[in-house]
């Protein structure tokens, strides 16, 4: 296994009978992520954080994928002097990050979906695992298999209703309840089908969101969760991740592998 040192043993139970590994990056060559799976979000991105996403925050070192948050200013070169909106109205980024998305012509409809991952429980940091559909947002569907801020594990399922506002099936756990937690391993899987989706954390059920019904409030000609979604992971500084000034940085979001099953047919 190239680049041995720092990886983790490996400890990940096989998947059930009847699942055929269709994707997967194992993250087992230095330097920057494999463009043919990965492209990379840049600037300003959303819910008023903080970082500026830019590539050079991500790189694969020692069989894992690390995506660094650092305390760094950078020229918004989209500042513009009287503007009210938030990314025009920041002359300077003050943190930078990464976030990377699956190509577009990377994506899937039902699946296993087994990521394993650590990142440091800090004040100001928001680290994800997430995938959204094609389209807008949130008639697409979106579903959160990892987020962590303010000391808090989250599972949800996002979608639309009648009036396009967004729907959810959220779920919040306390990061104690999965201690011990710093510089160690975790192994999210998602179990996705026609009828449900499943999240779990090193075995334990986060969320589950039924298919085979309409979901309270959610507009019942949408069918986001039958339709392909793209895989997502990002480190989000600020925002709903809190202040961030009290951290030191850098901080290190680390994914030894992410792995994606179908049922055989």
């Amino acid at each position: 296994m190239a680049g041995g040192a720092g990886r983790a043993e490996e400890n990940t139970p096989a998947p059930p009978a009847g699942w055929t590994r269709v994707w997967a990056d194992e993250f087992d060559r230095d330097g920057v992520p494999d463009p043919a799976r990965w492209e990379f979000e840049h600037g300003f991105q959303r819910n008023h954080e903080l970082q500026w996403y830019q590539p050079d925050n991500a790189v694969v070192r020692d069989g894992r994928l690390v995506i660094e948050a650092r305390r760094q200013q950078v020229r918004n070169p989209g500042f513009r002097e009287e503007s009210r909106e938030w990314r025009a109205s920041r002359r300077f980024a003050e943190y930078t990050s990464a976030s990377l998305i699956t190509r577009p012509e990377v994506a899937w409809t039902y699946g296993r979906f087994e990521i394993r991952a650590r990142f440091p429980a800090r004040a100001g940091l928001w680290p994800a695992i997430w995938t959204t559909g094609k389209g807008r947002w949130p008639q697409a569907g979106e579903i959160d298999i990892m987020e962590f801020y303010r000391g808090q594990l989250l599972a949800n399922f996002v979608q639309a209703g009648p009036d396009g506002r967004d729907v959810w099936n959220d779920s919040r756990h306390p990061l104690a309840d999965f201690e011990p937690w710093e510089g160690k391993d975790h192994l999210w899987v998602m179990e996705w089908d026609e009828e449900k989706i499943e999240i779990r954390l090193d075995g334990r059920l986060l969320n589950r969101h039924d298919l085979s019904r309409p979901f309270p409030g959610a507009d019942p000609a949408l069918r986001p969760f039958h339709a392909p979604q793209r895989l997502r992971l990002n480190m989000a500084v600020g925002g709903q991740g809190g202040d961030p000034s009290g951290t030191t940085f850098p901080q290190r979001y680390e994914i030894d592998f992410v792995r994606i099953y179908q049922r055989e047919k």
